[in-house]
């Protein structure tokens, strides 16, 4: 072999992979948009790159470019904003972002949690079956099982003739919930009070406010505002010894009494199979809106303890979990 068939090899042999490798395709860019902090969602991030990994998509062949606001709901439109702009390949939007990251963009497909009530009257999609958009996902429905929340309270305090809710009246599902609290209400013959928080200084004014209705016990509706809040919840209800249910086992995980609501680690993996079945070709209008079948009770029973309640035995054998 003469020297410049040697050196055609030697280059022909360089450039092949260089060749190769412009023509692979570039690896997939997820957006994850959040509007709480990564200090809350860090097993629900674990169960949704679960989720990404059962269809085949592992940190060696994708990315994720994550944007949390904080709490701060008013920087959800910057953050999905930025994500458009970098032209990401799908969009999640979890923690209460799935309004705004459908007002950011109608081309990049988007996979969300849906929190807010039913996504066909939020706008969201066409029909569940059928989203017919470039959005689908996991509807929690968790705000349709307050009434069963207060049924678990007054089970929990039979003896109690005043209950209250924590609500959020700026929520797009609050009348939705007064509705379905007074219903329940009516139904196990008790008295319910609505006390409004929108601010963290409301969340305060709230529970002295339940001083004065001398109400037993307050369901925390659900929202992301006060998702976002549970910690300073939890510690309120602590300190004026008020028995609090709540949306999500994080809540009794983390110091709270109870909860009753769907398993949302699960609920994050189905979000992770639906992203990567969309990197993989799929279409968000041929995805149905997927609802959880499964709900879980927890109960913390020292928190009980610390409360000076006696958990009825019908309440521990129907939790599917209890905080010993």
């Amino acid at each position: 072999m003469n020297r410049r068939e040697c050196i055609g090899l030697v280059g022909g042999a360089a450039a092949w992979p260089l060749a190769a490798r412009a023509q692979q395709p570039a690896m997939p860019v997820i957006g994850f948009l959040n509007g709480q902090s990564l200090a809350n969602f860090t097993h629900l991030v674990t169960a949704f790159r679960g989720g990404l990994n059962e269809v085949g998509y592992e940190g060696r062949n994708t990315a994720i470019e994550f944007r949390w606001a904080e709490g701060q709901m008013d920087r959800l439109p910057m953050l999905a904003n930025d994500l458009v702009h970098r032209q990401v390949a799908v969009i999640v939007a979890t923690g209460g972002a799935h309004l705004v990251a459908k007002a950011a963009t109608a081309t990049i497909p988007i996979v969300c949690t849906i929190g807010g009530g039913d996504p066909v009257k939020l706008g969201l999609v066409a029909s569940i079956s059928r989203p017919s958009g470039n959005l689908t996902g996991v509807s929690i429905f968790s705000t349709d099982l307050e009434a069963k929340r207060l049924e678990l309270l007054h089970e929990l305090l039979p003896q109690a003739a005043v209950f209250a809710v924590l609500l959020d009246p700026n929520f797009p599902e609050a009348a939705g919930q007064v509705h379905e609290m007074q219903t329940a209400a009516r139904t196990i013959g008790r008295q319910v009070h609505i006390v409004n928080a929108s601010t963290e200084s409301d969340i305060e004014k709230a529970f002295i406010a339940l001083l004065e209705l001398r109400a037993a016990g307050i369901v925390v509706a659900g929202n992301p505002f006060f998702n976002s809040r549970r910690s300073q919840i939890i510690g309120l209800a602590a300190r004026h010894a008020v028995a609090a249910i709540y949306e999500y086992r994080e809540a009794p995980a983390s110091g709270g009494l109870m909860s009753y609501g769907p398993n949302i680690p699960e609920m994050y993996r189905q979000v992770g199979i639906y992203t990567g079945r969309i990197l993989k070709g799929e279409k968000p209008s041929d995805l149905p809106v997927q609802q959880p079948t499964k709900f879980d009770m927890v109960v913390n029973l020292r928190t009980a303890k610390a409360l000076g309640l006696t958990v009825p035995t019908s309440l521990l054998l129907r939790a599917d979990e209890v905080i010993e």
